[in-house]
């Protein structure tokens, strides 16, 4: 996916801490020392920077209630994954025609409400098996990093200073854009499309579920209407059917052969339900990253 907000937009790709390091407005330095800065800051300190942007993002978008169909239907979906425990998840459902999914470094996972009216639950969960895999990867760690090397230069911000308050909803904002500007390579985006697949496999879904959920994408984004809010986060990725069909042949190679079509997309409240694929079983994941 080519957009860092569902890098399956990613958008998504896009990860809450209050007591987050922050960048120093009176440190002012050149783009050199910034970037040695962006190359050089923690794992943790990139976790905390997550979490801030996950406080601004959730502020900004109108959260389901815990009682909403939306919210009871990602609960269950979550409560397939297995072993999963280490990456510290937490998960909620914009309000919103926008058909995008994200998780964010400090395990944030966010799936929006117009996705899920376009997928069934296999779909959803490879989506969201997706995004993990950004962050199993280190992708969005580094997507972050990158981001705060462009942004930290640009306003000429030299150190991470654990003392001096909240980081700026400016340096935030700006941070935003260039994630949303950014795009995960080819390889990143074929090997988190692995890691849904091997979620899938692992835990009883649909092994051709993420072969479904691209083709939904692919066919949303060329509709009108709500769900035409894919139609920008597609229309530069090229490559959304070769990585299809990449699924496709890896699911197959494996001994697995295709029993639905996978879902279609229509604007329901949620109740959704995916339908496995035949095939032999496999083994757990590897949730420890690189």
């Amino acid at each position: 996916m080519k957009k860092l907000l569902f890098g399956i937009n990613t958008l998504l790709m896009m990860a809450s801490c209050s007591t987050m390091n922050v960048v120093n407005p009176n440190a002012a330095i050149n783009a050199g020392a910034a970037a040695i800065q962006a190359l050089t800051i923690s794992d943790a300190q990139i976790a905390q920077l997550c979490g801030q942007y996950m406080t601004e993002m959730d502020k900004q978008n109108t959260i389901a209630p815990a009682n909403s169909d939306y919210t009871q239907r990602l609960n269950r979906i979550m409560a397939k994954f297995k072993n999963i425990d280490k990456l510290n998840l937490n998960y909620k459902v914009y309000q919103s025609n926008t058909v995008n999914a994200f998780a964010s470094g400090d395990g944030s996972v966010r799936v929006y409400s117009g996705l899920m009216d376009a997928m069934n639950d296999d779909e959803v969960f490879a989506v969201i098996g997706h995004e993990l895999g950004h962050l199993i990867n280190k992708d969005v760690r580094d997507a972050y990093r990158n981001a705060y090397l462009i942004v930290a230069a640009r306003y000429g911000i030299a150190a991470v200073n654990t003392t001096a308050g909240a980081i700026s909803t400016g340096f935030l904002g700006d941070l935003g854009q260039q994630l949303a500007s950014a795009a995960y390579s080819r390889r990143q985006e074929t090997q988190a499309d692995e890691t849904a697949f091997q979620f899938c496999v692992a835990n009883g879904v649909d092994p051709f579920a993420m072969y479904h959920a691209l083709n939904v994408l692919l066919k949303l984004g060329g509709s009108t209407g709500s769900q035409g809010a894919v139609t920008q986060a597609f229309s530069d990725h090229p490559d959304t059917q070769k990585r299809a069909e990449h699924i496709k042949e890896m699911a197959e190679a494996a001994g697995y052969k295709m029993t639905t079509s996978g879902s279609t997309a229509n604007s329901s409240s949620g109740v959704k339900t995916g339908t496995n694929s035949s095939g032999k079983k496999k083994t757990g994941i590897k949730v420890g990253g690189k």
